[in-house]
């Protein structure tokens, strides 16, 4: 099979920042994809549907004059902390602001100093989140420091998910950029209330590659890749077909000196070519006909929202990934296997 046309993918997790970065980095997820799950936490967080409406027109007047990001949707998200009000978020999502709220352990990953303490103290949240079918999006890790960082999203299920699925049995539930064979196997046991976004990263690596040779600041993200055992499971588990694994790139830009810097921030900058590098795993795992579903169906079935109307092409065909994206500031930001070579193209 050297072509392959699927229908126009959506990215259910993208981080686009802000400003100059934002600037950067938002032409190609629009290039790619036809909607994308925008993360909110930006510096200052998007905590209500005023700040999500204002970031939306940021992002929409940020888009390029290109035919290719034509109709390109940003759907938000709200940002919960320990102060969120059951009646804003259930009127944003009403209102049509809000497409999701995004559930950050606090100082968890980037930006979440402001995330949640105590999840018992939001039960009012998710009653209401509940009864109106919004979704949760759970970034799936505990804080605590006695957890080895390798641990951590199997300790959340264990501690956190698994009651909260309980207590909440009709609530929507995303579990973010799964790392585990034990969140795979927790997501396809509840698949009829829980899915999972899966980064092309966390298919492509893991935690022996962070320190291949060195250490590896542009292969570091939270949650941190785990043993190979688990890579093998996430891509069998987004290989399947099964409805409940869809992409989610969890795309994250950082200007390249503070990637590379003596304490280094996590995140993974693989926009510029997501879907050939999706592409090249489910070539690699001979299911390049389940990739549609996994790209394309499975994340706005779960989200409840139509199938996009238009197709995008694939074909088999060498393309470099550049080694440096230039940002309007002065820095740069260093995409996910830079200066190498896909062995698959996205027609434009």
């Amino acid at each position: 099979m050297d072509e392959i046309i699927i229908r126009r993918p959506d990215d259910w997790h993208v981080h686009l920042r802000d400003g100059a970065m934002l600037d950067a980095v938002l032409p190609f997820t629009a290039r790619q994809f036809s909607r994308a799950i925008i993360m909110p936490n930006l510096a200052v967080p998007v905590t209500t549907a005023a700040l999500a409406a204002d970031y939306r027109r940021k992002i929409l007047q940020a888009l390029p004059d290109e035919k290719t990001c034509e109709g390109f949707v940003p759907l938000m998200t709200c940002y919960l902390t320990d102060e969120t009000s059951a009646n804003d978020i259930s009127q944003g999502y009403t209102d049509g602001v809000f497409a999701a709220a995004k559930l950050y352990p606090a100082n968890a990953t980037t930006n979440s100093a402001h995330g949640v303490t105590d999840i018992n103290e939001l039960d009012a949240v998710f009653e209401g989140m509940q009864d109106i079918g919004m979704p949760l999006l759970v970034h799936g890790e505990v804080t605590d420091p006695k957890v080895d960082i390798f641990d951590r999203e199997a300790i959340y299920i264990e501690r956190v998910l698994t009651s909260l699925t309980k207590k909440f049995p009709k609530l929507k539930i995303v579990m973010e950029h799964v790392t585990t064979k034990d969140a795979v196997d927790f997501v396809r046991a509840h698949q009829n209330q829980v899915a999972a976004t899966i980064t092309a990263h966390h298919l492509m690596l893991n935690r022996n590659d962070i320190f291949q040779g060195g250490i590896h600041p542009h292969r570091y993200c939270l949650p941190i890749a785990k043993r190979e055992v688990h890579q093998l499971a996430l891509r069998e588990a987004a290989t399947s077909g099964d409805t409940c694994f869809f992409l989610g790139t969890d795309t994250a830009p950082h200007p390249l000196s503070d990637k590379e810097a003596s304490c280094g921030c996590a995140g993974i900058f693989t926009a510029v070519n997501a879907l050939e590098l999706y592409t090249q795993v489910f070539d690699e795992e001979n299911e390049l006909e389940k990739l549609e579903g996994f790209a394309s169906l499975h994340g706005s079935s779960f989200y409840g929202m139509g199938l996009n109307d238009d197709h995008v092409t694939l074909v088999r065909e060498n393309v470099r990934i550049p080694g440096s994206i230039p940002v309007s500031d002065g820095s740069s930001i260093r995409p996910f296997r830079a200066g190498q070579t896909l062995g698959w193209k996205l027609k434009y």
